[in-house]
């Protein structure tokens, strides 16, 4: 689907030494994020040939599925999921509509279109504030997708799905999202961010 119906890049992931396995399948024996890197093929092998697709899952079902961000694909903004299930509920009271989001057990991701990392830059340069867990996912970056396990364990979930539409999903502006982010962020007891780890 994210390939052929809606024209994101895909690849598989590494995966792990044994589906039950923390240990993942990289060369790396102390991987930060077992199982959900690229690594053979590369990041530059992402696709939306549907050939291609198929044969990678032909011969690794169990692989999980990484999306290319950046370029033509949607790129993303991710933070703690405690903060992001708050941050959800505090952008639907203010009535923005946002697109996909992705869930692992530990971080949620924003799927937003397509930015540069000239564009990101200019962003939050012009913010007097930007909490420090927000991550971003641009060009050169992936992102794991449903169904693959997460890396801490867990299943990658859409929290919000994609709208079953013609075409790809809707998504967000990269300005939005993350003035969004930041006005959400402020009023913590005692200054702090509400975003925070």
């Amino acid at each position: 689907m994210c390939a052929t119906a809606w024209r994101w890049p895909v690849l598989p992931g590494v995966g792990r030494v044994a589906p039950d396995s923390a240990r993942c399948a990289c060369p790396d024996p102390d991987c930060v994020v077992p199982g959900a890197h690229p690594f053979d093929p590369g990041l530059l092998a992402a696709t939306t040939d549907p050939r291609m697709v198929g044969w990678w899952w032909t011969n690794r079902p169990a692989a999980p599925l990484l999306l290319a961000t950046g370029g033509h694909a949607p790129c993303a903004v991710s933070l703690p999921a405690t903060a992001a299930a708050r941050a959800l509920v505090r952008l639907d009271q203010r009535g923005m509509r946002l697109g996909p989001v992705v869930a692992t057990p530990t971080r949620w991701s924003l799927l937003v279109a397509p930015y540069s990392l000239e564009r990101l830059g200019e962003l939050l340069y012009a913010k007097d504030h930007v909490p420090s867990s927000l991550r971003f996912h641009g060009e050169g970056g992936y992102l794991l997708l449903p169904p693959s396990a997460a890396s801490c364990g867990g299943q990658v979930r859409w929290e919000r799905e994609p709208s079953a539409q013609d075409g790809p999903p809707w998504l967000p502006e990269i300005e939005a999202v993350v003035d969004a982010l930041v006005e959400a962020s402020t009023g913590a007891p005692g200054g702090g961010s509400r975003l925070a780890y």
